[in-house]
């Protein structure tokens, strides 16, 4: 019998590290791991004067450049064009919540169109 709970409590345990495997390998500028199993997602992103932008949770959050890899990921399905957020969602206690961005995934093709003065452009945007 505790052979069959410690079965499952491992099978538990590794379903979200299957879910973010394409992930595990990401490390932001401080070499610290982007991903803690949960905080990692395809998601849109734009392209405008300002700088990059990501829609996480019905939101367009200001992505800071020093965040942003050019890569692309083994085992991107392409549901956003190669944009991918990894960061924290906060609520204030006004119950309005605000994103920090720890780790933002753009497709290598993306670098030019933010290095261009005035580049625009939309991609993933549904």
């Amino acid at each position: 019998m505790v052979q069959i709970v410690l079965a499952l409590i491992a099978m538990g345990l590794t379903s979200p590290a299957r879910a973010h495997d394409i992930y595990s390998h990401l490390l932001d500028s401080c070499g610290n791991s982007c991903c803690n199993e949960q905080d990692c997602r395809p998601v849109p992103y734009r392209i405008t004067p300002e700088g990059v932008q990501m829609l996480v949770d019905g939101d367009w959050v200001e992505v800071p450049g020093y965040t942003i890899q050019y890569r692309a990921l083994l085992g991107d399905k392409g549901e956003t064009a190669g944009g991918h957020w990894c960061g924290r969602t906060y609520q204030r206690v006004d119950n309005s919540v605000f994103h920090v961005t720890q780790c933002a995934v753009l497709p290598p093709n993306s670098a030019l169109l933010t290095l261009r003065p005035g580049g625009t452009g939309g991609h993933g945007v549904p």
